[in-house]
């Protein structure tokens, strides 16, 4: 036996402490002592118990992971199916169908209402409401929009909603199988920057804001005054010399034009500001379109400093606070990019002269008030038109493909075809030359000495 202070063989360390005696004497005197067999033989079957369970749970993950291969071997995952956005023709045709019976189911919705005196139901009454919206806002842009192709858009002044396209083919048939082919000229996709896979839902939603904020085709006898049809065109044509001066792209024009209008649509406006107001929706037009957009006092400079600065960015703040700063619209020159491709897919070789006689043509638009009554994509369809025809009279100027993409038939175009064409002539004697010195440069082909014969009726 050893000192008392000497730890003895047969301690057994407990959660890392050792058995003393002096520690043993304390619990035989509270009848708690454990021997080191007692501890031995408590730890040996604890080990034991511990053995048993994790043999028992590894049985039982092998017979679980068995059970699971043997349900993987029968059973089979689910096919993916066509995720896409093609779809086939003959669902184009069911959502075609679907529309056309929504709209019928509209139709006799305002019939039971105008032969009966019972008051609708709440359902049925929202949805002729929402009708009755589409079409006074169709309404309230100054034009009919009759050209769609199919009854339910031209209900609602829409044209069809692109429910997807095939690239396997370059021609495909429109809706129906009796229709005539259009060249796809959405089927190269590698040109990533024309967008071909979404370019036919941009252009749809495109179409749906052009109906929106459009001024009205008679705002001039409603809120001016002191400003006149003549001072506008005079504004315009002054504007694009601007433009030329600045070497803007033609989207900055167009927007300025847009901008003009609308304010005037909504404010009046007294002549000495007029130039003022020209100005500064060119500078906000620039901000947006241009890269590097021309200072403020270079536009100040041009007025030979009428304006002030601070005038400029006075003006700014109203003409931003009535658009609250919402100053991009669809215009003419948006939906003339994609007619004319459309329209060169008829060509071997792109058309130059086409192209540039074109917008030649849309821009002239811009200096004549009277053109506010039709659709900025009526516009350029029409200058389609009227440029294939300009250049080429031995064949139909309107085929499937511009039918299809711009929606709209050629007697739909009539009336804005012979309006362009009274303006390419001049018959009016119009003394605004801007446009027209501008496209008689060489680098437009001199398109502005071009003339059209006279439109028969059988084009239409």
């Amino acid at each position: 036996m050893g000192k008392e202070g000497d730890v003895s063989e047969n301690t057994i360390p407990l959660h890392g402490r050792p058995l003393t005696r002096a520690f043993a004497c304390a619990l035989r005197a509270s009848s708690k002592l454990i021997t080191s067999s007692e501890v031995a033989a408590a730890a040996t079957t604890t080990q034991i118990n511990q053995t048993q369970r994790v043999s028992r749970s590894n049985s039982k993950r092998t017979a679980f992971d068995d059970e699971n291969k043997k349900a993987n071997a029968t059973k089979k995952r689910a096919v993916l199916k066509d995720i896409t956005n093609v779809t086939c023709e003959s669902s184009y045709i069911s959502c075609f169908n679907a529309a056309k019976a929504q709209v019928e189911n509209i139709r006799h919705i305002k019939k039971g209402r105008a032969s009966s005196s019972k008051v609708a139901s709440s359902s049925d009454t929202s949805e002729v409401t929402d009708a009755k919206v589409e079409v006074v806002s169709s309404i309230s842009a100054g034009v009919s929009l009759s050209g769609c192709t199919n009854e339910a858009s031209s209900s609602f002044g829409l044209p069809p909603r692109p429910l997807g396209r095939s690239t396997s083919t370059v021609e495909r048939s429109c809706v129906g199988g009796s229709s005539p082919k259009f060249v796809d000229i959405d089927s190269d996709e590698k040109d990533h920057l024309l967008c071909s896979l979404y370019a036919p839902e941009i252009y749809y939603n495109l179409r749906v804001a052009e109906l929106k904020r459009r001024p009205f085709p008679d705002f001039m006898e409603r809120t001016q005054r002191d400003v006149t049809q003549t001072m506008r065109g005079i504004l315009v044509d002054w504007l694009v010399e601007v433009s030329e001066e600045y070497t803007l792209v033609p989207d900055t024009l167009y927007l300025t034009v847009y901008l003009i209008d609308w304010f005037l649509h909504g404010n009046y406006m007294e002549r000495p500001r007029l130039q003022l107001l020209g100005i500064t929706c060119m500078l906000i037009a620039s901000k947006y379109e241009e890269i590097c957009a021309p200072r403020i006092e270079e536009f100040c400079f041009i007025t030979d400093n009428t304006y002030t600065r601070d005038q400029v960015l006075e003006m700014e703040s109203e003409v931003l606070k009535h658009f609250s700063f919402q100053i991009y619209t669809p215009t003419s020159k948006t939906f003339l990019r994609r007619f004319i491709r459309a329209a060169q897919a008829s060509y071997l070789n792109p058309s130059l002269e086409m192209e540039f006689l074109a917008n030649y043509l849309t821009e002239l638009t811009l200096v004549d008030y009277q053109f506010l009554k039709f659709l900025p994509s009526v516009i350029a369809a029409s200058a389609v038109f009227l440029a294939k025809w300009t250049l080429n009279q031995s064949s139909h100027p309107w085929n499937p493909t511009l039918e299809h993409y711009t929606t709209y038939k050629a007697s739909d175009l009539k009336e804005s075809v012979q309006a362009l064409q009274d303006l390419q002539l001049n018959t009016k004697g119009c003394s605004l030359n801007s446009i027209r010195m501008k496209y008689r440069q060489d680098k437009f082909k001199s398109v502005a000495v071009y003339t059209s014969p006279k439109l028969p009726g059988e084009l239409f």
